[in-house]
């Protein structure tokens, strides 16, 4: 049985006031908990409507009905499975490869899919400046399909992070140069900025160099949406 303050507990942490005031986030969805629970996140519950769905898992779990669990999640049609879990501490940055980092990116939907990029692409560390949309809301972690799980996501200052790593910076912009295959050095900072205004002036003035896609179709659309350009230039700098 679930009691009524634990399902306003939940329910509260879709608002990130209260993810920082619990440390704790929700994560739905059978692969989503089970990413998490293969990986270095603590658990603080498991809700579910099926106790063999998870399979064997040394974590003890609730099982709930379908109107509790409907209450608890943030999902119009509910997983029946819904995890509680701990904010994990902040790994320390290693800048032994590629950083990418976001500058004020704001849709939920935009850095999940970031997040799952990182993963695909191999980029452990992702920096995100503190105006970024929390990367615990319940769409970014839908987004990310379970890579939230293998990409260490730290909030700080950007301007800070840049001046302390003395990498050399790569910013976005529509005005850049077009980033070739070769030439690239084996570690730096890739910089992506916000869906509408694009990069920061303060940021922008940190950027050693201004990288850009090139255009082949007619010039009628503005510009990528943030997360396609980063597909594109991860792809671009890994080599392929």
């Amino acid at each position: 049985m679930v009691g009524k303050n634990q399902i306003k507990l939940i329910k509260s942490l879709r608002q990130k006031k209260y993810r920082n005031l619990h440390n704790l986030f929700v994560a739905e969805g059978i692969k989503m908990v089970k990413e998490l629970l293969d990986s270095d996140f603590d658990v603080y519950a498991i809700y579910t409507t099926d106790l063999l769905i998870l399979g064997s898992i040394r974590v003890p779990q609730t099982l709930v009905s379908e109107i509790d669990l409907g209450r608890m999640s943030a999902l119009k049609n509910p997983s029946p499975v819904l995890g509680v879990f701990y904010r994990p501490r902040t790994m320390k940055i290693e800048v032994t490869d590629w950083i990418l980092a976001l500058d004020q990116v704001s849709d939920p939907g935009n850095l999940g899919t970031i997040i799952r990029l990182c993963d695909w692409f191999g980029i452990r560390h992702l920096i995100c400046s503190p105006d970024t949309v929390d990367c615990y809301n319940p769409k970014v972690l839908q987004a990310t399909m379970g890579s939230i799980a293998r990409v260490n996501v730290v909030y700080r200052d950007l301007a800070d992070m840049i001046k302390e790593s003395g990498q050399k910076v790569f910013g976005a912009f529509m005005d850049g140069d077009v980033l070739g295959r070769s030439g690239l050095p084996p570690k730096g900072i890739l910089v992506m900025g916000n869906e509408a205004n694009g990069i920061s002036s303060k940021i922008s003035a940190l950027c050693d160099q201004r990288v850009a896609i090139p255009q082949f179709g007619p010039a009628t659309a503005e510009s990528l949406n943030v997360a396609s350009a980063t597909a594109i230039l991860l792809h671009q700098i890994r080599g392929f």
